[in-house]
C-alpha cells in the first residue's frame, strides 16, 4: 500500500469523541527493521478527564499528566498483561485520549501472524491487546508523537468513512460509563472487536 502523510498534530486538537470518529478509516503504521505493518482503524473509543468514570485521568500519575499534555502523543498502558494504544486528543486546556480498539490488517500480514502466533487474519488485530501484539507496539512508544515517522509508529491519511457507515455504542468493559456513546466503529466490518 502506498505511504501517505502522517495526520498532523492539529488533527488531535479536538474533542476525543470527534477524533475517535474521524480516526475510523485512517491507517495505523508500524515499521520494524524496514518492514511496514499497517492496518485500517475500524474501531476507537473516546476518553475524557477526571469527570469520566472510565478515564485513566482519574488515577493521577503519569497517565493523567499525559492525558492533560500535548496532543498526538501515544499513551500506552498495560492491562491484563496486554499493552493498549491510546492517542492523546483534546481541546486546548482539557484532558482526553482515544483508545485504538481494532484494525483491519493491510501490510505485513504474515509478520503479524508470526508476532501473534495465529493464522486467522480476523484474530490478528480485532481487539486492543491483539492489535498491539500483532504490530509489536509496547510501552517504549509511550510519550512519543504519532504525527511523525521518527519513532516507527504513526497514523496516516486513509479514507473518510461516511457517517451512515459509522455505528456508536457504549464503551466495552466499562461498568460505570458516561451517558453518551463513546465507542465508534465501522458498521458490519468483520475486524471490529465486538459486534452486537
Amino acid at each position: 500500500m502506498k505511504a501517505a502523510s502522517p495526520l498532523p498534530r492539529e488533527f488531535y486538537l479536538r474533542s476525543p469523541a470527534e477524533v475517535a470518529e474521524n480516526l475510523l478509516g485512517k491507517i495505523l503504521v508500524r515499521v520494524i527493521d524496514g518492514k511496514r505493518l499497517s492496518c485500517r482503524i475500524v474501531e476507537a473509543e473516546a476518553y475524557y478527564g477526571p469527570e469520566d468514570p472510565a478515564s485513566r485521568a482519574r488515577r493521577g500519575g503519569d497517565l493523567k499528566r499525559t492525558m492533560f499534555g500535548d496532543v498526538g502523543i501515544a499513551l500506552i498502558y498495560g492491562i491484563h498483561r496486554q499493552w493498549l494504544l491510546n492517542v492523546v486528543a483534546h481541546e486546548e486546556g482539557d484532558p482526553g485520549a482515544v483508545l485504538i480498539r481494532s484494525g483491519e490488517p493491510l501490510d505485513g500480514v504474515e509478520l503479524m501472524k508470526e508476532l501473534r502466533g495465529v493464522d486467522d487474519p480476523h484474530l490478528l488485530t480485532s481487539g486492543p491487546g491483539r492489535l498491539t501484539k500483532a504490530m509489536c507496539i509496547d510501552k517504549s512508544f509511550h510519550g512519543k508523537p504519532v504525527y511523525v515517522r521518527d519513532y516507527g509508529l504513526w497514523i496516516e491519511e486513509g479514507e473518510d468513512i461516511s457517517s451512515d457507515l459509522i455505528a456508536k455504542s457504549h464503551r466495552i468493559g466499562v461498568s460505570d460509563d458516561l451517558p453518551t456513546p463513546l465507542r465508534f466503529y465501522i458498521r458490519d466490518n468483520k475486524y471490529v472487536s465486538r459486534r452486537k
